[in-house]
């Protein structure tokens, strides 16, 4: 939060949605060495008056499991986050906020965007922005098995989503690659040696991992995978979609398709594409972009349009 008094009406709120960091508990971004690195234009967001708020999504900090990329109850978190935020000391009460997440925090600022008027009708959502966005779980998980990042996707959802939906595994996962599934579950990514840790933990998934070659087609999972997929927003939502040509595992070609949803469904979309970008770094090359379409929704400039070009 800025220091100083707020300004007449309260200072505009940003929350901070933040990519897969793990799905235990000790895994929660607040209690990460780097905590405040994390937020993707902090600094910038601060200087310009705005509070920035983060949650850490249930099942992270708190008793788990966490519920990995169950959208309704990452959006409702993203939404407590800024009605604990304007209630803060020095906050104003301010009505108006943006959102701001990549990958798994860009799927929970769309769903947050979606519940917003039913679930925070108390708030004036402004803009949704998000990078390399998880938007279509079922085409995620058969686009990326056969990838190490896909791999480790596909494992912590199905040991997450065992827990939280009572999904069954038989018949989907092979026996013999549970300890590994387990293992991985309980690592957590802070930063890209984490990363590395985890590829060494995958690796007996490369000789034993599924029973079926589509998980996808198969109940539950092809109606969960359904169910935790981003829809449109409201007529009229102003969006930020950012996404690098490189990504390997949310394909170009998926947030294309997602952008053109939303264009047919009413809201003017500005599409960032990031030459040479992949998954990780997404966010961090285009922090100024957002930052600054966020800025111009918190002074009422008319949102950029890029659906039609």
């Amino acid at each position: 939060m800025p220091q100083g008094p707020p300004p007449p009406g309260g200072r505009s709120i940003v929350a901070w949605a933040h990519p897969t960091s793990g799905i235990v508990p000790r895994c929660a971004p607040s209690l990460a060495i780097f905590l405040f690195q994390q937020i993707q234009g902090l600094r910038s967001m601060v200087a310009r008056g705005y509070i920035v708020a983060a949650t850490d999504y249930p099942g992270l900090g708190t008793p788990g499991p966490h519920p990995y990329l169950v959208g309704e109850s990452e959006g409702r978190a993203v939404l407590d986050i800024v009605r604990v935020a304007r209630d803060l000391p020095g906050a104003g009460g301010a009505k108006n906020f943006a959102l701001w997440g990549h990958s798994q925090g860009g799927q929970a600022v769309l769903f947050a965007g979606q519940l917003a008027p039913t679930y925070a009708p108390d708030l004036h959502l402004l803009g949704v922005a998000a990078a390399a966005p998880a938007t279509d779980l079922a085409t995620l998980m058969s686009d990326d098995i056969n990838s190490v990042g896909g791999k480790n996707i596909t494992a912590m959802t199905l040991w997450s989503w065992h827990r939280v939906y009572d999904a069954a595994l038989d018949g989907v996962v092979d026996p013999r690659a549970l300890p590994a599934i387990d293992r991985l579950a309980r690592e957590c990514i802070e930063g890209p040696f984490d990363i590395f840790i985890r590829q060494r933990t995958e690796r007996p998934l490369q000789k034993y991992f599924l029973t079926v070659p589509d998980p996808t087609k198969r109940e539950p999972w092809r109606s969960l995978l359904e169910k935790n997929s981003a829809a449109t927003l409201p007529a009229g939502m102003p969006v930020f979609l950012a996404q690098g040509t490189v990504d390997q595992i949310i394909r170009p070609a998926v947030t294309r398709a997602y952008m053109g949803r939303l264009c047919k469904a009413g809201s003017p979309v500005k599409m960032v594409t990031l030459p040479n970008i992949g998954h990780g770094r997404a966010a961090q090359a285009s922090t100024m972009a957002a930052v600054n379409w966020m800025t111009d929704r918190f002074t009422g400039k008319p949102a950029p349009n890029d659906c039609g070009g």
